[in-house]
């Protein structure tokens, strides 16, 4: 009798399948129809996000897509394929992996349904999100539930949770920032994904996320809180890099309106440019490949009003990418 093998589903947030408006609009819809995503009663959101944001946003972002799309398409996906085929040879010949995207494609539904066919002894379902969000982590599970839970045949099923305090994680962020010299820099970024202020505060039993202390510390009660461990991210890195408080900053990008985690990326960007900074480098440790918010996002747009508050240079450090570390990291948390 053959080794039964593991299926490992390796989960990224999406992208649309070209930069043509028709297919911007399309991911858009999709992603933003998500209640999880826009949280608010369905009526109001089907209005909101098919009336008003799709139509007006989907051809901005069609440009801008149109600027970091290559030869071989989505650098987010081009990056999540290559991640996966390396984990894929880094586990051996007991486990297969397969990518899926929480929005397009490849999307979880095909794929979970190829995984079905194959029969797995287990599954383990590995979204590539270090902190945890409703959002991202929390949608991603979801999604696998409502299709996995209509199968005749239930294999065993692993969900691979938070994992920003890994080892592996932390050490391939700082390699990949040891080719910049921090003492070059006025000030240092940690840029994490924003998210609106409602869902942290959902996290809790009583009360909102600024009654705690999600900035200082990570407890039982806030070890879900995005905003918290966010801030313990942060902290991990500094304590290695021997970065003093003063030295940076957290902040949260890709807003949609005001009541969003604060402070705002871009205003810290603008604030370092009025007080005479000239060189600001940027980490982003919520995204663990390069997309459209770091590559430009940050590496064009923060440049752009930094330059026009009077600074010279926002240098992003890259995504973790194929890093060997980062492979290393999801082959742990695929095995342990």
């Amino acid at each position: 009798m053959n080794k039964s093998k593991t299926g490992v589903l390796l989960i990224n947030l999406g992208t649309p399948d070209s930069p043509s408006v028709s297919h911007v609009r399309s991911y858009l819809s999709q992603f933003l129809n998500d209640p999880r995503v826009i949280d608010i009663p369905a009526i109001a959101r089907l209005l909101l996000v098919n009336l008003i944001i799709v139509p007006f946003r989907a051809p901005k972002s069609a440009k801008v897509y149109k600027e970091v799309w290559t030869e071989e398409g989505s650098p987010l996906l081009t990056i999540s394929n290559n991640v996966a085929q390396l984990l894929d040879k880094e586990l051996g010949d007991d486990y297969d992996v397969h990518l899926a995207m929480r929005y397009k494609n490849p999307n979880i539904v095909d794929v979970l349904e190829q995984m079905r066919l194959k029969n797995y002894n287990k599954i383990v379902v590995l979204p590539m999100f270090p902190q945890y969000a409703s959002a991202s982590t929390g949608s991603a599970y979801e999604l696998v539930m409502d299709v996995v839970k209509k199968w005749w045949v239930i294999p065993e099923i692993r969900f691979v949770g938070q994992y920003f305090d890994n080892p592996d994680f932390i050490d391939a962020i700082l390699d990949r920032a040891s080719k910049y010299n921090i003492d070059d820099y006025d000030h240092v970024l940690f840029s994490y994904h924003g998210l609106p202020d409602r869902h942290v505060d959902k996290v809790y039993q009583d009360g909102l996320c600024s009654d705690r202390d999600c900035e200082h510390e990570l407890t039982e009660e806030n070890k879900y809180c995005y905003k918290a461990t966010c801030y313990a991210t942060t902290r991990l890195i500094a304590e290695k890099l021997n970065l003093p408080e003063d030295r940076y900053t957290v902040c949260f990008q890709s807003r949609l309106d005001k009541k969003w985690l604060t402070p705002f990326s871009d205003k810290v960007v603008e604030e370092w440019g009025k007080k005479g900074a000239k060189k600001l480098l940027v980490f982003s440790p919520a995204f663990t490949a390069d997309c459209l918010e770091t590559i430009i996002e940050i590496g064009d747009e923060y440049q752009e009003i930094f330059e026009e508050h009077g600074g010279e240079k926002v240098q992003l450090v890259e995504s973790l990418n194929e890093h060997p570390l980062w492979i290393k990291c999801l082959k742990d948390l695929v095995i342990n």
